[in-house]
This record gives structure tokens, sequence and C-alpha cells, in this order.
């Protein structure tokens, strides 16, 4: 594994995207690992990464979400992380795992010290690389539900929530985050960009949205477009979305249509 990590960084043009395409790695095998243990029977792939993955949305991102979609009597959250650890170890890669699953959120850290001074990406020999994973264990109802198989550096079958799910989750987060990350508003445009892309999953929105404490009326068909329009024509542009998206693109090129004046008109 980390003959092919060291490739990975020696193609890379800068340090930033050697960082990113390291992560990114890690992240295809964390996802083969669930995939073998049997998580992905249980478990919906969803959020940013998972656009990544399986649309190739021009950004990186940094965590893997999970929804506990179905058969929970077999989802088991700390076996899944062991053969997590088990399968880097077979690597010859340390994995420490820091686990916190009594919420209805589960969380953990998969974490990697001193990879990135081995693959001469940091001066700092105790420099850790860390992955995290959140499982929504009681998820909003009314998800759809599809699986794709893929290869992003290894084979990969994942079960994930279809794409208007996908869209609907966004939308949940543009409303209600306190502050929106410049991330949300970039897939934002993304999603409204894709000619092709199905309306939002409205039960799951609203489903979510009241998990949530949402004040707002009931979304509709006729209605979501102005009330995301709404939020997004009160964000500092420059301070909300920019800054935040600067170490997440791919391509600078890719910001070049994404302005407040374009997505207000997507919304309208």
């Amino acid at each position: 594994m980390k003959d092919e990590l060291r490739a990975l960084c020696d193609s890379a043009e800068t340090l930033l995207l050697a960082q990113h395409r390291v992560r990114e790695y890690v992240q295809a095998r964390i996802l083969q690992s669930l995939e073998r243990a049997g998580g992905m029977e249980s478990l919906a792939f969803h959020g940013g990464t998972a656009l990544r993955f399986l649309y190739g949305i021009p950004r990186y991102s940094e965590d893997l979400d999970f929804a506990l979609e179905r058969g929970r009597e077999q989802y088991d959250f700390r076996a899944l992380l062991l053969r997590i650890r088990d399968d880097f170890e077979q690597a010859e890669v340390v994995a420490e795992i820091k686990v916190s699953d009594k919420g209805v959120v589960h969380k953990a850290f998969v974490r990697f010290r001193g990879l990135p001074y081995e693959l001469g990406l940091s001066p700092h020999k105790t420099q850790v690389l860390a992955v995290k994973l959140e499982v929504d264990t009681n998820p909003p109802a009314g998800a759809g539900l599809t699986k794709t198989s893929l290869t992003r550096y290894v084979p990969l079958t994942l079960q994930h929530h279809d794409r208007a799910t996908l869209f609907s989750g966004k939308l949940h987060a543009v409303l209600q985050r306190t502050y929106p990350k410049g991330r949300d508003i970039f897939d934002l445009w993304w999603y409204l960009a894709q000619l092709d892309w199905p309306e939002p999953n409205l039960t799951h929105l609203n489903a979510a949205l009241a998990q949530s404490g949402w004040q707002g009326p009931e979304l509709t068909s006729e209605n979501w477009r102005g009330l995301v329009r709404q939020r997004v024509a009160g964000l500092d542009w420059n301070e909300n979305v920019m800054r935040d998206l600067q170490a997440f693109i791919i391509d600078p090129a890719s910001l070049a249509g994404l302005n407040k004046a374009v997505l207000l008109d997507l919304l309208a």
C-alpha cells in the first residue's frame, strides 16, 4: 500500500494535491473494508465524499458519512472498525481507531500517525492523517437507496442514497447549518448544473427538517427553490463560500461559473 501511496504523491503537481490524493486513497481502502465486512448491507453512503466517488464532483472531501438504513440487527460499528484496522495492518499500515458511539450519530476517527512524514508530506514525524466516519443511526425517513459498482483506486460496490435523496440531504445542510460551508454551496451549484439530475426527495428533506427543528413551511415542488434562494441570498459570498472552498477544489477553473448571481438565477 505504501508504494501505491508514494506513487500518488510523486505524480502530484503540488503538496496539497498529494495530500488530497493520499486521503482519497485511504478513504477508498476504508470503504473496501466496510464492504468486505458486510457494512454495505446496512449502511447507505451519502454526503460530499459520496458525490466525489460516485459522480466525480470536482472537489475533494474529508469525511465518510453513512446512514443506517436497514439491517439494524446486523450492524456493529465497532466490529466494522476492527475490520478496517486489521485490513490496514495486513497492508503494513498502522491504523489507530478513536470511537464515540454512545449517541445517535456514531463517530470514529481512523488515524495514521507518522504516515504524512513517511510519504514526504510533512516534516513532523508524528503528524497524523485522519479520516472521520459518521453513521446516523436514526436517519430521516423516506430515503431512496441504490447500489453502484465502480473503481476508485480499488473496486467497490457501494450502497448509497439515490440521486434525489443525495440532493435533499444537501438542501437540508444549506437550509439548516448555522453557517453553511462553501462546500455546501459548491455542491448545490453542481447539483443544479446537472441537467439530468432529478428533483430532490422532498419526503426525505421534510423529514430531515422536522428532525432538526425547522421553523419554516413544509417544502414542496413549488416553494423549495424560493426558500433555498432566500438562504443563499443572505450569505457573505467571500467569507462563507469562497474562502472555505479554496483548499478542496481540484481545478480552480471549475470555479469560473460559480458566483452568487449565477446560483440565484439557477434557483429562480
